[in-house]
């Protein structure tokens, strides 16, 4: 006698449990039994999916190929694909150095910043973030000085140039003048008279490194900008991983605000050479480093959790991880054996890196498995049983 479990799916959003039968086995009219099957299926307009008895005795869960691309089930042809190895730590988004600037003090005095300016803030290349003065302070301001120098020595210049020419001057003293007049012009800087210190590159305002109203010496750094068009990954490895710190090669993230995990390879992510005397915050740690594009899903600072990846010799059934089904601390996936039937199979698993898992028994190659809607095939084998006495034969 075959089991037989139903699924009822009303509309399309929904599945429900179908309603068993009220009367018994002894008032079933056995003469017109196919007549009958036809009218229960079709019991209040609704579509009923079942699970049959399959022949090696594994329960078949029976959904109609309508059914199956309504709520979107689809499936795919087990293959062999190449092997790997992952390692999940964590890590953390910051920005590449190649991708920052630091906008210095022109001079010496007071900062007073461009209104608008924060951290955040969008700027272009050449454009002001803050003035300074030295208008007011002991001293005055020293590139004041230097301008008045290089004055002087350009009045003394002109006036030996046409004497040279004359012979009136040796060569030796207009030699003497165009050296200090040279002198006075290094010593001035148009930048520094402006006093305003810009950006030397496009980018987003990452930090604001003294206060308004500071006094900074000339040189001193002011900001920094970031391009933001690539970022780098610091993932932290467990020094007991040493040996698997040469094979590692690519690397995929989840960051902390999102479910999504991202596959650096696809950022065009290139591992940077990784030292295992390399210093990391953390004792115990060596860190790994990445650097990726910027597609706008990481900002610089946010943690995320990182899976190492190593390729290995060999090849490995490799599934998504939507395809795989967790019952009671076991694995399963749902098996495609004919246009209406699928078959629950156990299977173990060797490695996940966020978005696959390594198969190691259960499936072979050509199988067809469940790899999106697999809740759906669930759910019509949770559906419930029919009562005895409602049996297809």
């Amino acid at each position: 006698m075959k089991k037989i479990y139903s699924l009822l799916i009303a509309g399309a959003t929904a599945v429900y449990m179908l309603p068993s039968c009220s009367h018994d086995h002894s008032s079933h009219d056995h003469g017109n039994e196919g007549e009958h099957t036809e009218t229960h299926n079709e019991h209040d307009g609704h579509a009923h999916q079942t699970t049959e008895e399959s022949a090696d005795g594994a329960d078949e869960i029976i959904l109609k190929p309508e059914t199956a691309a309504r709520f979107g089930v689809a499936t795919d042809t087990v293959s062999l694909k190449p092997a790997w190895r992952t390692i999940k730590v964590t890590g953390q988004i910051i920005s590449s150095p190649s991708d920052a600037s630091v906008v210095t003090a022109p001079t010496s005095g007071i900062v007073s910043f461009i209104p608008g300016i924060t951290t955040g803030y969008q700027v272009k290349s050449g454009a002001p973030i803050a003035r300074i003065s030295s208008k007011g302070m002991t001293g005055g301001d020293p590139n004041e000085s230097a301008w008045a120098s290089m004055e002087a020595a350009k009045r003394e210049l002109d006036r030996i140039a046409p004497l040279h020419q004359e012979g009136i001057v040796s060569t030796r003293e207009y030699n003497a003048a165009q050296a200090a007049y040279d002198a006075a012009r290094a010593a001035y800087s148009g930048q520094a008279a402006s006093g305003t210190a810009s950006a030397t590159t496009s980018g987003a305002i990452t930090s604001l490194l003294v206060s308004q109203g500071q006094y900074v010496d000339a040189g001193a750094p002011i900001a920094t900008v970031s391009s933001n068009t690539r970022l780098t990954l610091q993932a932290d490895l467990p020094e007991k991983y040493l040996n698997f710190l040469p094979l590692i090669d690519d690397a995929n993230i989840r960051l902390s605000y999102s479910d999504t995990t991202i596959p650096l390879s696809s950022l065009n992510g290139k591992r940077i050479t990784t030292s295992a005397a390399a210093s990391s915050t953390l004792p115990g740690y060596i860190p790994v480093v990445f650097t990726f594009d910027n597609n706008g899903t990481a900002i610089s600072g946010a943690m995320t959790e990182v899976y190492l990846k190593a390729s290995i010799p060999g090849e490995s059934v490799v599934l998504p991880l939507e395809a795989i089904s967790e019952q009671q601390g076991r694995y399963f996936v749902y098996v495609k054996v004919d246009d209406h039937g699928y078959v629950k199979t156990p299977v173990e698993i060797a490695g996940r890196d966020g978005q696959d898992v390594i198969i190691s028994s259960g499936l072979t190659p050509g199988d067809q498995v469940v790899t999106r809607g697999a809740s759906i095939v669930r759910m019509a084998e949770t559906s419930g049983v029919v009562p005895e006495g409602h049996h297809h034969h």
